[in-house]
């Protein structure tokens, strides 16, 4: 993920930088949910069964501790059909391991508002459009309205939810309408997704945007975030998948501020850009554990072998591989001047192009003149 907002707001005040001091683990808890997106990498199906039981869960919860585990986001299918997964929740907090909700919100209600807010460090719902390509999208109609309605019952009762958005051919129509609404609603994030082609996104490629688009809307996010902080607005943008959009982000903020450039670009390069298998790292539904959720390669299972070991494994060629910072790429990765930022950005994305782990991310949208840092 990169924080935009929480990079501005930190150095133009004088703050420390904001340093992750340990690993996010993405958990699919289950393949089960009630909707059917067209961009899911899980191939999530309603009727499904919850493969990984509480027992396994609760024994892995220690180990990922050992492992060195801060924060885990809660995901899916659809996180909140299964009816142990605040007892999961409390367990890692017991731990010291902060936990996050991806969720729909379909399942969110007056009952259990208020264990989700109490339970959950942050709650991110997805909205991918206006209320038309929403529900086309998640394959349900009225699904915009209910998660709409989420939001609304979550403020309600003192908590906060940031709008999760995922951009594609058939949403890109309403990206700006996620800012509008995000303004006029006050949620206080918007977490922006770039497609990765991996599960239904792999399928799904052709709903992918141009480099060209790709480019207008990540400028927009950047003009935003600045704007917010300078209207005081208290909402974060967040982007996440595409690590390219911290060249550009470097690119306009030392416009604006250029006697800070030399502090930001440390701070991008302490962040390190794509951190799959180093800082990052995924847990599906049957257990198996990747270097992300969109991973084509497993590197151990946890009812086969602990967490700690799997992740702590330091013959792991693939592992050692990932973490070396920066990673040696080919393509035009090999050359770029801000290898050492991006980090070569997806290798999910490379491979499902390419056949190849370690070559270019195809969704690179820099110039040449831009990857010299001309």
């Amino acid at each position: 993920m990169f924080r935009l907002s929480n990079l501005i707001k930190s150095v133009t005040s004088g703050k420390k930088e904001r340093v992750l001091d340990g690993s996010i683990v993405i958990w699919n808890f289950t393949n089960r949910c009630n909707l059917s997106c067209r961009h899911c990498y899980s191939y999530a199906d309603p009727n499904s069964e919850d493969f990984l039981t509480t027992e396994t869960i609760m024994r892995t919860i220690p180990e990922l501790k050992k492992a060195g585990v801060k924060f885990v986001i809660f995901s899916g299918g659809e996180p909140l059909i299964r009816r142990d997964i605040f007892e999961i929740a409390d367990a890692m907090r017991e731990q010291g391991v902060m936990t996050y909700l991806s969720t729909n919100g379909l399942y969110l209600n007056e009952k259990n508002v208020d264990r989700v807010i109490e339970t959950f460090n942050y709650i991110g719902i997805s909205i991918d459009g206006i209320e038309e390509i929403h529900d086309r999208f998640r394959g349900l109609e009225g699904a915009y309205r209910k998660s709409l309605d989420a939001i609304e019952l979550i403020q309600k009762h003192g908590g906060n939810a940031g709008i999760r958005f995922t951009i594609t051919k058939e949403t890109k129509e309403s990206f700006y309408h996620i800012f509008e609404l995000a303004e006029n609603i006050g949620v206080d994030k918007i977490y922006i997704s770039h497609l990765v082609y991996s599960g239904r996104g792999l399928d799904n490629l052709k709903i992918d945007i141009t480099k060209e688009e790709r480019r207008e809307f990540v400028k927009f996010m950047i003009t935003k975030a600045f704007d917010y902080i300078e209207e005081g607005r208290e909402i974060d943008i967040v982007t996440g998948n595409m690590e390219m959009d911290a060249i550009l982000f470097l690119e306009e903020f030392a416009k604006r501020y250029p006697h800070l450039k030399d502090e930001m670009k440390k701070r991008l390069l302490s962040w390190g850009g794509n951190s799959a298998g180093r800082k990052l790292g995924n847990i599906d539904w049957m257990g198996n554990v990747k270097p992300d959720p969109f991973f084509p390669i497993t590197i151990g299972n946890i009812t086969e072998r602990l967490f700690s070991e799997i992740w702590n494994d330091n013959s792991s060629d693939l592992l050692n591989r990932l973490r070396e910072h920066p990673r040696s790429l080919g393509g035009i990765c090999s050359e770029c001047g801000f290898i050492d930022i991006c980090n070569g950005g997806s290798r999910s994305r490379a491979f499902a192009i390419h056949g190849d782990l370690w070559a270019e991310d195809p969704s690179c949208y820099l110039s040449e003149t831009e990857r010299r840092g001309e």
